[in-house]
């Protein structure tokens, strides 16, 4: 992967290599820090970049500093300036993925709440295999944390390591991805990811309180299903092997976007194919975001 020429840090669009913090600061001690990622998607036809639901990963953003008690957030109108400005600087003309990250920076020591630093990077990241033939999914041996250890709510750095012990996992015994269960035995989500399945016509997946991230990729997979397939949306516990008798299993985040399984625990999801509501809800999702289809503007913030 070559790296682009810009990035963002503290208020400055830098060269690339210009973009570093100390070894000494908080943020490398211990990881105090919290992100967001974001979607930009390229439309050819008109020859824009369009930022995908800006507002809702800010306002996210925003409550993930509050609950690590930061001092002073940047305000959400300078930084979609930096996003955009950013990605002007970088001239990218494909789709790309945007990690925005706030972190405790200086001197301090684990109860540190500042100096706040703040960076944005961005690479160019298209459509992955597993999103068109379907991902291999394995229950991991590892548990979900729970809330009252490490909130998954709060998108922070620390809280991933959880998920890298399970993808690493997966990965190692030949599979895509994990899926992980909660303390009480019940499906929680996927390293970075929620999940959906898909039962007798209708959309089930984990509710809030299953110690998820309340992921703005899941919302909107839930309000696309309602306005374009007539399909609602049930959100509550999920057994294990419900995972097994679903005729369709996905996963949802703006990195992975909408993602088929099509096997869990090498057991075959459905007819082994990525099903027909999945299929639509990819194709739904993609025409929303490239503004090709021009429904729900307000999610698209313009870069050029």
């Amino acid at each position: 992967m070559l790296a682009p020429e810009f990035a963002y840090l503290n208020g400055q669009i830098v060269p690339w290599d210009a973009a570093r913090v100390h070894v000494f600061s908080p943020v490398a001690k211990y990881g105090i820090g919290v992100f967001e990622g974001i979607r930009g998607y390229w439309n050819e036809n008109v020859q824009q970049l369009y930022l995908f639901r800006v507002a809702e990963h800010l306002e996210r953003y925003a409550f993930s500093q509050k609950a690590m008690r930061f001092d002073q957030p940047i305000s959400s109108d300078k930084l979609i300036v930096a996003l955009v400005h950013l990605c002007r600087a970088n001239a990218f003309r494909t789709t790309v993925h945007i990690r925005m990250m706030a972190f405790i920076d200086g001197l301090g020591e684990l109860g540190a709440k500042g100096p706040v630093g703040s960076a944005i990077t961005a690479f160019p990241r298209e459509a992955t295999r597993q999103s068109v033939e379907g991902a291999s999914a394995q229950i991991s041996s590892w548990m979900r944390m729970p809330d009252n250890v490490m909130p998954a709510r709060i998108k922070c750095n620390a809280n991933y390591h959880n998920s890298r012990l399970a993808m690493m996992q997966a990965q190692l015994d030949g599979y895509d991805i994990a899926f992980l269960l909660n303390s009480r035995g019940k499906l929680a989500e996927a390293p970075a990811m929620c999940v959906f399945m898909v039962r007798d016509g209708q959309l089930i997946t984990p509710s809030g309180t299953n110690d998820i991230l309340e992921s703005i990729t899941r919302q909107t997979v839930i309000q696309l299903a309602r306005e374009y397939l007539g399909v609602d949306t049930v959100e509550r516990d999920v057994d294990r092997t419900e995972l097994i008798l679903a005729q369709e299993v996905f996963y949802c985040g703006t990195g992975a976007e909408i993602t088929p399984v099509t096997s869990i625990d090498r057991m075959v999801v459905g007819s082994g194919q990525p099903g027909a509501i999945t299929r639509q809800l990819i194709a739904i999702y993609r025409a929303i975001a490239t503004g090709t289809n021009t429904a729900h503007e307000s999610w698209r913030t313009p870069v050029f």
